[in-house]
Order: structure tokens, then C-alpha cells, then sequence
């Protein structure tokens, strides 16, 4: 009896081996892939230009200098005002107090005399949003007349990018769909699940003021500025399984 009872436990697991070895190799079966890239670019005009700036003065005294970079400052701040630029569109983004220093001649016995405060600069940065892109030219110039002189870096971008980065996306979607495809059928397979999808944008850069200036003249504007286009682009990363 107890003869039988093994016999019949030997078999049973036997058989459930039998059955569940296959699905384990079955269930290591690694998924075939096709991995690729589709870039989307759409070209728009800008409506908003951000420039920076600042204002450097120098005196004897640090109060003195920081005295007369508050005067500017303020006349440029009034202006910005006058010319319909709101204050949430000014922000301040530097500020600094330099000491400048003398350094005397080695003595003759070797010994270096203690540099020497001769002056000091304060430096005041303003980064400026105009929503009026045709009034880039003319507050460039009135700034510099208030007292601008260093910085000018000048950025042309769009205030609202949400409608472009959509188009641009689809277009890079479906250049990596077609990708896919040509592949696909070159390899005489079919495209089964989409596995994984990512994206990288790419945005416009800011433009030296510089620069801006040899590209072409505006008419009404005491500093040349030509906008252009921006060029928004969109790369996106697609895996699908492959179907045989």
C-alpha cells in the first residue's frame, strides 16, 4: 500500500515537472525590438525679447559710486515706465560693490608694500521683458542715454510656446513612426506595442546685442534689432516590440 502511494507521488511530480520546465524557458524569451529618433521643428516669429544690462560707476567712496548708480538706475526705471513696461517685466539680477586697489612698486629691500583702495564700483544688473517687440530698438538706445554701459545680452522668445511645442511633437512623432515602418517592412516584420516614448526640446538661445545689430535695420528703432524666427525642435526616443 504504502508502495503505491510513492509510486503515484513519483508520478505525479514527473509529470508536474513536465509541465511547468517549458513555461519557465518560455517566460526568459527575450522581446525583439526597434529602438529609433524622430526630430519635429517648427519656425515662429517672436513676440517678446528679454535684454540684460547694467549700470557700473565708480567714485572714491563707496557711497558715492553707489549714489550715483541709484540715480541712473532710477532714471532707467522711470523710463522703462514711461514706455509701457510694467514692473512685474523688471527684475533685478545682479548686484555688486567692488573695491579697486593700487598696487605700489617692491621696495628696493625686497618688501611688498599693502595694496591700496583707490576707489570702488558698484555694478546694478536688470534683466527687461518687452511684450512690445516693436519698441526693442528704441529702449536699447534710451538706456544707454539713461546710463546702461555694460552687459546686452538679448533673447527673442514667444510668451506662449504651449500651441508650437504641440505641432512640434506631432511632427517628431510621426518622422519616427514612419522611421519605424520603413524598417519594418525592410525586415519583412511588423510593428507590434509601443514600448517606450521620451522627448528632449530644444529652445532658442539668447542673441549678443552685437550680433543683432549687423543682421538687418528697423526702421523706427535707434538700435538695429532684427528678430527673425525661433526655432523650436523636438527629438523624441520610440521602442515598439516586433511582431513576427
Amino acid at each position: 500500500m504504502l508502495k503505491n502511494a510513492i509510486n503515484i507521488f513519483i508520478s505525479t511530480l514527473i509529470l508536474t515537472l513536465a509541465f511547468t520546465i517549458p513555461n519557465s524557458f518560455a517566460d526568459d524569451k527575450s522581446t525583439s525590438t526597434i529602438s529609433l529618433s524622430g526630430t519635429g521643428s517648427v519656425s515662429v516669429a517672436p513676440d517678446m525679447a528679454i535684454v540684460s544690462f547694467g549700470v557700473v560707476k565708480e567714485a572714491k567712496t563707496a557711497r558715492n559710486a553707489l549714489d550715483a548708480n541709484n540715480k541712473a538706475m532710477a532714471s532707467i526705471f522711470k523710463a522703462m515706465e514711461d514706455n509701457g513696461i510694467e514692473k512685474k517685466d523688471l527684475q533685478t539680477s545682479g548686484f555688486n560693490i567692488q573695491p579697486r586697489y593700487f598696487y605700489p612698486k617692491r621696495k628696493s629691500d625686497g618688501q611688498q608694500p599693502p595694496p591700496q583702495i583707490t576707489g570702488y564700483l558698484v555694478s546694478n544688473n536688470l534683466t527687461i521683458r518687452i511684450r512690445d517687440i516693436e519698441k526693442a530698438g528704441s529702449i536699447l538706445d534710451l538706456s544707454v542715454t539713461l546710463g546702461i554701459n555694460t552687459g546686452g545680452n538679448i533673447q527673442f522668445t514667444n510668451s506662449d510656446t504651449s500651441a508650437v511645442l504641440k505641432e512640434a511633437r506631432t511632427k517628431a512623432v510621426k518622422a519616427a513612426i514612419e522611421k519605424a515602418q520603413t524598417l519594418a517592412e525592410a525586415a519583412n516584420v511588423k510593428l507590434g506595442a509601443i514600448l517606450n516614448i521620451s522627448e528632449n526640446t530644444n529652445r532658442p538661445r539668447p542673441v549678443a546685442i552685437a550680433q543683432a545689430r549687423s543682421l538687418s535695420v528697423q526702421e523706427d528703432a535707434s538700435v538695429p534689432i532684427a528678430s527673425g524666427e525661433n526655432s523650436y525642435q523636438v527629438i523624441v526616443q520610440m521602442s515598439w516590440e516586433i511582431s513576427q
